[in-house]
């Protein structure tokens, strides 16, 4: 078993690249998710060891220096991080030309020639779902014996093994509890809307959804949702209620939680005698019932996307829920006393002036205690990228371009009648209309009130968010140049 490391990279100031992040980008207040893609194949691997820089501010001359140790690196990867990964991949060669070094990720599951050519310093890349992947180059077996990879033969010829098979037992693998325990500070990992310190995870791959702009089902974790048992999870929160007693929120970080309910009601049962606090993501389509039932048994909040305030967007992204079942289900929430963290994306197909306004309205009706308000990202291997090229939506030659130099999402496509630009700008515009009203505001200041931790850290938000607005308005002029 070779040394290994798991590695995400040090990248922009504050960007979310790890491999827990949805989207890759820098976000508006200080975000960082949990690395659990890569604490699932190191908790595999013996003696491994998981290296999470951005959060933990570790720049690219220690991540270098520590890089030294080990005989193979493992780093994960994303399209808009790309670039920046390569040249640690690079510098990490020339430090030391014997480690071995592989790339995995979505980007490198749907463009592993891509990737493989990105820089010669990569040995090989993990295709689809990598965890037995990794074990199996940890444990030195040859290259080309190995499922799921793709790699350099001895000529420098790229070569693709048969695909491997996608894991039916969930409960196999172990879980990441120790992992996060060796090697991550979890104070060093915040989410705005989440309790700190907060801890996320999986207890599920994949997602039935056919939501054509969504990353993971569509390039890794596929549209069966492969669950653990219900058991396995409330073993596992137990252990971790012991090991992290400082945590104040666990969250279950499946696509869709909720998307098999039976389970789902099993593992709230099996968590309300923990005296749990947990939250997780849900389509906006249970019933009251279902909702107070999560709600008795510890759940906190629901990470809900929403998308758009328009039904003909909504159909055309597939998101098979309408905007009247979102309305009824945020109603339930709100009399369940079960909080929501809204996600909305500006720049879908096809988005319009009028249709951008309807959001916004459509956000202030539902009035959730918080949102997040993203820019259409075309990323490969999703139907979202797939209708950009055939229609010529995309507004840059390199359809992998995402993120600003900062960091920060661009647009990166437009519309007849709607220019990147307006897009990028009805983001601030979004953000003001939504907090700057009266009840949002008093909802953020009896929060602070409630707790002097809260205002300390709400302090630093509001600082960081209109900061970051402010950031943008400067991208939005030099691109105008």
């Amino acid at each position: 078993m070779s040394k290994t490391l798991f590695l995400s990279p040090p990248s922009f100031d504050g960007f979310d690249g790890g491999a827990g992040a949805r989207y890759q980008a820098r976000r508006e207040v200080t975000s960082f998710w949990y690395p659990t893609w890569l604490a699932q194949p190191a908790a595999l691997v013996p003696n491994s060891t998981l290296m999470d820089c951005p959060p933990h501010n570790i720049d690219i001359r220690e991540c270098l220096e520590r890089a030294k140790a080990f005989d193979h690196v493992i780093i994960n990867t994303s399209t808009p991080s790309l670039k920046n990964d390569s040249k640690v991949a690079e510098a990490i060669k020339q430090n030391r030309p014997e480690t071995k070094i592989g790339f995995v990720g979505a980007h490198a599951a749907v463009l592993p020639t891509e990737t493989l050519k990105a820089s010669s310093s990569i040995d090989w890349v993990g295709r689809k779902e990598f965890d037995f992947t990794c074990k199996e180059v940890a444990e030195g077996r040859p290259l080309s014996t190995i499922s799921g990879l793709s790699y350099r033969d001895t000529d420098g010829r790229i070569r693709h093994n048969p695909e491997r098979e996608m894991i039916q037992d969930m409960d196999s693998l172990p879980w990441v509890a120790d992992v996060y325990k060796r090697d991550l500070q979890i104070e060093k990992y915040f989410i705005g809307y989440l309790m700190h310190p907060y801890v996320s995870l999986y207890t599920g791959r994949g997602c039935p959804a056919q939501c054509t702009f969504c990353l993971w089902p569509q390039t890794i974790g596929g549209h069966k949702y492969r669950v653990r048992s219900p058991q396995n999870v409330a073993d596992e929160m137990a252990y971790m209620k012991k090991i992290f007693p400082q945590v104040k929120e666990f969250f279950f970080d499946d696509d869709t939680f909720t998307a098999n309910l039976p389970r789902a009601r099993e593992i709230a049962k099996k968590l309300a005698p923990l005296g749990l606090t947990w939250s997780c993501n849900s389509r906006a389509n249970l019933d009251y019932d279902t909702i107070k039932s999560f709600k008795d048994s510890g759940l906190r909040l629901f990470l809900v996307g929403y998308e758009s305030g328009n039904d003909d967007i909504l159909t055309r992204i597939k998101k098979g829920v309408t905007m009247d079942e979102m309305r009824r289900f945020t109603t339930s929430c709100h009399k369940a006393g079960v909080v929501i963290h809204g996600t909305f994306i500006l720049g879908l197909p096809v988005e319009t002036p009028q249709s951008i306004e309807n959001t916004i309205r459509f956000a202030q009706e539902l009035d959730v205690f918080s949102l997040q308000v993203s820019l259409a990202a075309p990323y490969p291997g999703t139907e979202l990228f797939e209708m950009a090229r055939q229609n010529g939506w995309f507004t840059k030659k390199d359809k992998t371009d995402l993120v600003e130099l900062d960091g920060f999402q661009q647009s990166a496509l437009e519309y007849p009648g709607l220019s990147k630009d307006e897009i990028f700008e009805a983001v601030d515009r979004f953000y003001r209309a939504y907090y700057l009203r009266p009840k949002p505001i008093l909802r953020i200041i009896k929060t602070m009130l409630e707790d002097k931790d809260v205002m300390v850290r709400r302090c630093r938000e509001g600082y960081e968010f209109f900061r970051s607005l402010r950031q943008r308005k400067e991208d939005l002029a030099a691109m105008r140049g």
